[in-house]
């Protein structure tokens, strides 16, 4: 290979090789693929704009931005890549069922149901534990472990369906974002009364980006104004049409207050997956799975629920869960009972792991504790290098309009809330009505009318780069520091062709800011006093940040913004006059505004210049 001078710097060229580079690589092992020197490395990145010292972890862009300078193709492993090479180094193989045809096993199906919030996804779950003999011993089993067992009789045979009882899609949506395949089947609980409302979409949008099939279970048919056929046709809207109508979802009319129908869900559970999976498993194998949930117990230490996937555990076993790893001390089965063993497809709670591992993490069952105890420390190790390498955050939504700019990104993706339906069916078409060519595209990946939440956040790291747009919304306390922490963009909007326009500007490559708003305090009123002459006043506590006298303040109540361009015209601690209250201290403000209301924030904010590119 010809040594090319890149500023002043000779280094061999790659020719349209690739090398693979793990997460986090430095300039150093870069150098190490191809045999260059790395203090020449240093020196190429420093003719290309960027500091960067030989054994700094850096970014994935970077990297390929290196490559692209010496004509490499350069890919990095992805952390499923990177845990299986860790893996085959101490010979075990993840994933894959071991052994011939013959060794492998019909093993039960594993099922999340899911629905809108008081559409009967726990009752429907209480009515099918119920119906099973066994559980009847023990009520509230979802205490216990959070998935359970139930059997019945298919055809003359007895057979074990899984239930993981998920606080949610929520739940859902972030193992699937860390890769993780737990569900088989999901069940759809739609009340034949209300119909497909948002909860209901965002729960089917999660079940069909998993690839999973789902079976429609239509709820609360004994109440009055239940109409099933009615959800039939609103979910044909949305891709799951009824063997009745000619289609392959089947839908099964319930009611779970009144035990109807659960029988009838639980065969077309199993039918659905003798139909379209093949649900076998090698059971003589080292078992293999994944954690469906875990936490810190005050008496036991970390306790982890997992769901053997293929293989037996047992007692005694060592195993190793994400980071975390030990020997299976006891496990408890979803009666509470200690058990022995649990082959494929049976959930059981471990006792003995050192830490608490993530909910989605795979867990292996190694040769020893010193082999465990060794992967999950590289674990760990690799895991921080990826951190550090991390830039911090995401690229903002200037950033993707520059490499669109550049053709290196040809789709912008989505997620639009807002404080009332009309302002985000608005908004949407507004925004897919925007003409920008054939070089780009615009695509909404989810709407939906209230506060920001983790959900959102969860689909916007799980789709990368894309942007959640809050039309007089707000993000929730958890869903705005995940955005923080994740980089997750969101864009904060009042005015629909405020939107319109900044987007359209964007697409456009014209988008230069001069300003951005900064959040400087939030305030939660506990009391409100009327004071004559001027109105209502807010004795709050300062939440975050500092509350200044004369700033630009909003009103949110549950999330949505009910006042807007307000003006923190008085601020008071006690009798005395303030300039400023910082968190943690009381206060009483006064915005101008009279309708408030206990538990509502007052948010301040000012617009900051921003520098022009």
């Amino acid at each position: 290979m010809q040594a090319p001078a890149i500023g002043g710097v000779q280094v061999p060229r790659g020719g349209g090789q690739t090398i693979r580079l793990p997460r986090g690589a430095s300039l150093s092992d870069f150098a190490d693929r191809i045999g260059a020197n790395p203090a020449s490395l240093v020196q190429i990145m420093l003719h290309l704009g960027e500091m960067v010292t030989a054994t700094q972890s850096v970014n994935e862009e970077t990297l390929q931005l290196l490559g692209a300078e010496l004509d490499y193709i350069v890919q990095v492993v992805s952390p499923e890549e990177e845990d299986r090479e860790l893996l085959e180094s101490f010979k075990i193989e993840f994933g894959e069922d071991e052994g011939d045809e013959a060794d492998l096993a019909p093993r039960p199906p594993v099922v999340t149901v899911m629905g809108h919030v008081d559409h009967g996804k726990t009752k429907t779950l209480d009515a099918i534990r119920h119906t099973n003999v066994a559980s009847r011993e023990a009520g509230g089993i979802t205490q216990h472990i959070g998935a359970y067992q139930v059997s019945t009789t298919h055809e003359g045979e007895r057979r074990k369906i899984t239930f993981i009882d998920t606080p949610g899609h929520e739940a859902f949506t972030a193992m699937r974002a860390r890769g993780a395949k737990a569900t088989d089947i999901a069940v759809l609980v739609v009340a034949a009364d209300d119909g497909v409302k948002p909860q209901t979409i965002e729960a089917l949008n999660h079940a069909q980006a998993a690839d999973v099939p789902v079976v429609v279970a239509v709820n609360k048919i004994d109440k009055e104004g239940a109409d099933p056929t009615k959800v039939r046709a609103q979910l044909t809207e949305y891709g799951l049409v009824a063997e009745e109508y000619g289609g392959s979802t089947l839908f099964v009319d319930i009611s779970a207050k009144q035990g109807i129908g659960i029988d009838s869900l639980l065969e077309a559970i199993l039918l659905t997956a003798d139909a379209e999976l093949d649900l076998r498993a090698n059971p003589d194998m080292d078992a293999q799975g994944l954690a469906i949930e875990a936490h810190l117990d005050k008496g036991r230490g970390p306790v982890a629920t997992v769901l053997v996937q293929r293989g037996t555990l047992r007692v005694g076993d060592s195993i190793v869960c994400g980071e975390a790893f030990g020997r299976v001390r006891a496990m408890l089965d979803d009666n509470g009972e200690q058990v022995e063993e649990a082959d494929p497809s049976r959930p059981v709670l471990v006792l003995g792991l050192t830490a608490v591992p993530r909910a989605g993490d795979n867990f292996i069952v190694v040769s020893d504790d010193r082999m465990a105890r060794q992967i999950a420390q590289q674990r760990a190790a690799r895991q921080r290098i990826a951190d550090m390498a991390k830039s911090g955050r995401r690229r903002t939504l200037e950033e993707l309009f520059k490499d669109l700019e550049k053709g290196q990104v040809n789709e912008l993706k989505l997620i639009i809330k807002g404080d009332v339906s009309g302002s985000v069916e608005a908004l949407e078409d507004a925004l897919l009505k925007i003409d920008v060519g054939e070089e780009v595209s615009l695509r909404v990946l989810h709407r939906a009318v209230g506060a920001i939440t983790e959900y959102d956040v969860n689909l916007a790291m799980a789709d990368d780069n894309a942007v959640i747009i809050g039309f007089n919304v707000r993000p929730e306390v958890r869903a705005r520091d995940l955005a923080e922490r994740e980089g997750v963009d969101i864009r904060y909007y009042s005015v629909i062709y405020q939107a319109i326009e900044e987007i359209e500007a964007a697409l456009k490559g014209m988008l230069k800011p001069e300003f951005e708003e900064v959040r400087t305090g939030t305030a939660e009123i506990r009391e409100i006093f009327k004071v004559p002459k001027i109105g209502n006043v807010a004795g709050s506590m300062v939440r975050t940040g500092t509350i200044t006298r004369n700033s630009k303040a909003r009103l949110i109540r549950d999330g949505v913004v009910v006042a807007d361009n307000l003006t923190v015209s008085s601020l008071r601690r006690f009798k005395d006059d303030a300039t400023e209250v910082r968190e943690g201290f009381e206060c009483g403000i006064g915005v101008g505004y009279n309708d408030l209301k206990l538990e509502d924030v007052i948010e301040t904010f000012e617009m900051r210049e921003k520098p022009r590119v």
